[in-house]
């Protein structure tokens, strides 16, 4: 197995038994990105002489004797709206096509501090919004299972990065879904924490009462050490709230015995692809066997989840995004003669239409006679959800459901049809709307294609999650298959 293809604590230890070293480990990722990049697409932007470097000094410490981080010299690719200092981050639009931060977010100094290898920039769907990685400002990126096919998004890149090994870890922002879907798409494990557990300072914002980082790791294992790095309160953030973070490898038990799992029933309703409905099946199937309770439930506020997303989403991001005007940073019309045609030009050129069209349902949602007709109203039925959710964990550990209600689909396929793009949330989004953790991992393949499988537990039971995904995966061998590039 080549140096790309191994995961971060594998790595870890190699390199501390000095069989390896970080530079070998980040030239054997480039290697592979000169290699596969061409037909997957993953990155804006990558920094290799910066990664290097990098790599240099941990093998240095290493040299000395000394013990490193975890993630030390772990090749680690960033979604390309995590503010990264002195490296541009353009949220894959037009209109910060040229803005390089002077700063870091805090999960990139977390990392800093690790010594983790930067990559690049990943790309994603324009501010974060799309489901398939063809909403991004520069190309599309493909899903390494089938190049014809798209990724997931908004976290595309990072989910495609991981899956093609041209990184070892990465991470994403997952608003309604970003990080979890493109993870089942692409066959890798990908966990959004709970809301407030990891610091959104520096995270370009969409919709700031829904969007979270977090990682996209090749097994189980490498996701606790990337939360244990990046988790934490940040005085910065006035959303992220004061735990105390445990060991999240603590949680890495192969034992299942006395779970209880409730399964929603509306997560396997109409809609569900009937193949990827029999994937999941047989997923319940393995965690019975192996001693969890699994058994049906309801939450019956999930069919307003849709709805109550697309208002309060854009109506954030309406606010968000006012300020690319054309005038402090970013792409600014050069065709104007006053101010308010630059304003409207800069952001009519350089905003996508995807963007566009959720700006203007957000503004639409917040005017005048309408904010209580539907933002308020959203808010109220929001409420109701989270209560579902909050009914529900009063009797079970964990919830179980597919992650995506179909395999990846064709390039094209669903562009025109926001609404179908926008059902490819259905299964995620009530999770960003309650503010719990929620994980996917790989649980099968529907005509070659990977399938996800969700777990999703109370506020801050990331533990609970990678107990279950762990031994998921640890009686199964999905996570260690890989695309045939």
């Amino acid at each position: 197995m080549s140096l790309n293809q191994m995961t971060a604590h594998e790595l870890h230890e190699l390199m501390m038994k000095k069989e390896v070293s970080a530079e070998e480990i980040t030239k054997a990722v480039y290697d592979r990105i000169d290699k596969v990049e061409d037909k997957v697409k993953s990155y804006i932007t990558l920094t290799r002489e910066q990664a290097l470097e990098t790599a240099r000094k941990v093998d240095e410490k290493i040299a000395a004797g000394d013990k490193v981080p975890p993630l030390a010299g772990i090749p680690i690719a960033i979604k390309d709206n995590i503010c990264t200092s002195g490296v541009k981050t353009t949220c894959a639009s037009k209109i910060l096509y040229n803005f390089v931060p002077p700063y870091n977010a805090t999960v990139m100094e977390k990392l800093n501090s690790q010594q983790a290898v930067m990559v690049g920039k990943t790309n994603m769907d324009e501010f974060a919004m799309g489901s398939s990685t063809e909403n991004s400002g520069f190309h599309v990126t493909r899903n390494p299972w089938d190049t014809e096919r798209v990724p997931g998004g908004s976290s595309g890149g990072s989910a495609a990065a991981v899956a093609a090994d041209e990184c070892i870890a990465a991470l994403g922002s997952d608003t309604g879904g970003s990080i979890r879907q493109p993870a089942a798409l692409c066959g890798v494990v990908g966990m959004k924490p709970t809301y407030g557990a990891v610091s959104r300072y520096g995270l370009v914002a969409f919709a700031s009462s829904l969007d979270q980082i977090g990682p996209f790791t090749k097994d189980v294992t490498d996701c606790a050490l990337v939360l244990n790095a990046i988790c934490g309160h940040d005085p910065m953030d006035s959303t992220s709230v004061k735990y105390s973070v445990p060991d999240y490898t603590q949680y890495l038990q192969n034992d299942v015995r006395g779970l209880k799992i409730g399964v929603p029933k509306e997560f396997m309703a109409e809609g569900l692809n009937p193949e990827v409905r029999k994937v999941v099946e047989e997923a319940i199937a393995t965690l019975s066997n192996l001693g969890a309770v699994v058994e049906e439930t309801s939450l019956p506020h999930t069919e307003y989840a849709l709805p109550v997303y697309y208002i309060i989403a854009p109506a954030e991001a309406s606010s968000n995004l006012a300020r690319y005007d054309g005038v402090r940073y970013g792409y600014r019309s050069v065709e104007a003669d006053d101010v308010v045609e630059m304003f409207m030009r800069s952001r009519s050129e350089g905003f996508g239409e995807e963007v566009k069209r959720r700006i203007m349902l957000g503004t639409y949602a917040l005017s005048a006679g309408y904010y209580d007709a539907y933002y308020n109203k959203a808010l109220k039925v929001r409420t109701l959800i989270k209560q579902d959710f909050d009914k529900a964990f009063e009797k079970y550990d964990l919830l179980l459901s597919p992650t995506a209600p179909g395999p990846a689909f064709k390039i094209g396929e669903n562009i025109d049809d926001p609404v179908q793009m926008y059902l490819q949330d259905i299964f995620t989004l009530s999770v960003n709307l309650a503010g719990i953790p929620g994980i996917s991992i790989p649980c099968g393949f529907v005509n070659g294609l990977p399938v996800g499988l969700q777990f999703m537990a109370k506020p801050f039971g990331e533990g609970t999650l990678l107990r279950a995904a762990y031994t998921f995966e640890q009686n199964t061998e999905f996570n260690r298959q890989r695309p045939a590039l």
